[in-house]
């Protein structure tokens, strides 16, 4: 599989792009920021987006979802509690921020155990709330990008509206903590991590 990571915008959100290397098919994950960076890094690894998928609606994570969807052609995807981030600026924090950034309505709604299939690669949603309402992880073989669910050593934030510290610890007890140790970890900040080292050194579990 090609996974590259690219941390954009002003506090690096982590952006991935996961192609198939037989069809080359792609799919970009959490454009937050820099769309033209992200386009530019398709174009070189020559992957065709078909997906692009979002871990959750705040700004950081979505600022860039038009200049790709118009860049691409790709379907955006989005967990329905999280689904209005996309087109209001209060929900996905833009317009607490003085940035208000409003986009169009993403073309499908996932939900728990959806599968997402990329060329002849298969990804399944895990419904992991707690950052927001509507936050996914997505796994797939040997592999798990985390949003801002889960972090090296850490967790998401749960400050802002809809958000629960008791509901994402249990997320990530429920849907994470159980995948095989060996698992890594793509968050949505900062480095790698795996499954078994969360569990062996997060404070927050």
């Amino acid at each position: 599989m090609i996974l590259k990571c690219l941390a954009v915008g002003n506090i690096g959100a982590n952006c991935y792009i996961l192609a198939c290397p037989e069809s080359k098919e792609g799919m970009v994950i959490d454009p937050g920021a820099e769309g033209p960076r992200i386009l530019a890094a398709l174009k070189e690894l020559g992957v065709k987006a078909t997906h692009i998928v979002l871990t959750h609606g705040h700004l950081d994570h979505v600022e860039a979802v038009e200049d790709v969807r118009k860049g691409t052609g790709a379907k955006v995807y989005i967990h329905a509690l999280d689904a209005a981030c996309l087109t209001d600026p209060m929900k996905n924090l833009s317009g607490l921020f003085g940035q208000p950034t409003q986009g169009q309505p993403a073309d499908g709604l996932l939900q728990e155990g959806q599968e997402l299939k990329v060329g002849t690669l298969t990804f399944k949603v895990l419904h992991t709330p707690g950052h927001t309402p509507g936050g996914i992880s997505l796994s797939f073989p040997g592999g798990v990008i985390t949003g801002d669910t889960l972090f090296y050593g850490s967790v998401g934030r749960t400050d802002f509206p809809g958000g629960s510290m008791d509901v994402l610890i249990n997320s990530i007890k429920q849907k994470l903590m159980v995948l095989d140790p060996g698992t890594k970890v793509y968050p949505g900040h900062g480095p790698e991590s795996t499954i078994a080292f969360e569990m062996r050194s997060n404070p927050f579990l």
